[in-house]
């Protein structure tokens, strides 16, 4: 996907979305459990045979078990990995080793089985069950696309806050008032839980908190906003600009969030018209809201939902 040869029919699949827009904004680590297996390029093509669970990797004419070299590799880059700080992670979607969902398993005859998951990606998974992933092939849904990018400068957000210094329950809050509208827009169920979290800070330890409010926040981005939730808290937003806008401003306000809610303009043009009132008026607490800025604006992804 980096544009790098090593398909099994030595070709690419360059993305040019995450090559060469959001490869402005992340560090990329190309990963090829391949090709660094020591399957080489071109190589012959394999697939998942016998369990849906714990399947083998075979290649389909010589019918090799490459299983058992692809694990000892898998154990070894997760181990790399972890030193890494990774902050997301995109797949290759249908490939036996880095298919996170739908890949096909086979029977020792080549009948279809089920779906089931690529070997590398079923561990990498389950060794970091927080960090943000995507196939590739997803990623063309402008949703699906705005989700993952907005977890994946969410979930950095939330490293560098533990990450560099033991995080204390002060500082603990601070980050989470500037999550709120953010994690509202998600769900209203884990906005409240990490809300009591919070307000009970004093009951449990600083590990504690890292692990139950890091676990709760990546949840929540997890669920998929909608035109409706977004409506809730853009007029949450326009609830603290009432008092300041002329009778004028709160009808265009008023216009915009209707067309919005209506499907007429993109979510990027009320967030645009309250970021300008928030900048104009001078207002702290909203200006300092995730919500209003959660990814680089060059992104644009907000233009598409």
């Amino acid at each position: 996907m980096l544009g790098e040869q090593v398909r099994f029919d030595g070709g690419h699949k360059r993305n040019q979305f995450l090559v060469d827009i959001l490869g402005q904004h992340v560090e990329w680590i190309p990963v090829c459990p391949e090709v660094e297996a020591g399957f080489g390029t071109p190589r012959e093509p394999m697939r998942l045979v016998d369990d849906l669970d714990q399947p083998r990797l075979i290649t389909i004419r010589a019918h090799q078990d490459h299983t058992a070299q692809m694990t000892r590799y898998t154990k070894r880059r997760l181990r790399d990995l972890r030193s890494l700080n990774l902050c997301g992670y995109v797949f290759k979607k249908d490939s036996p080793s880095c298919g996170t969902q739908r890949v096909r398993v086979y029977n020792q005859e080549g009948k279809l089985l089920g779906k089931g998951k690529g070997i590398f990606a079923e561990a990498f998974q389950r060794t970091f069950p927080l960090i943000p992933i995507e196939e590739e092939g997803r990623l063309q849904d402008p949703g699906l696309r705005e989700n993952f990018i907005e977890r994946v400068f969410g979930y950095h957000r939330w490293q560098a806050k533990v990450s560099h210094a033991r995080l204390t329950r002060g500082a603990l809050v601070a980050f989470h008032a500037t999550q709120k509208y953010l994690l509202l827009a998600h769900s209203r169920r884990h906005y409240q839980q990490l809300g009591q979290l919070v307000a009970n800070a004093k009951q449990f330890t600083p590990r504690q908190l890292v692990d139950s409010y890091g676990q709760l926040f990546m949840e929540a981005l997890a669920v998929k906003t909608t035109i409706r939730k977004h409506m809730n808290v853009l007029q949450h937003l326009a609830g603290h600009l009432k008092s300041k806008l002329s009778p004028l401003a709160r009808a265009e306000l008023h216009a915009v969030l209707h067309d919005y809610h209506q499907a007429f303009v993109p979510l990027s043009v009320p967030i645009t018209l309250i970021r300008h009132y928030v900048r104009v008026f001078e207002i702290p607490y909203l200006a300092d809201q995730v919500y209003l800025s959660p990814h680089p604006k060059e992104l644009m992804l907000r233009n598409h939902v």
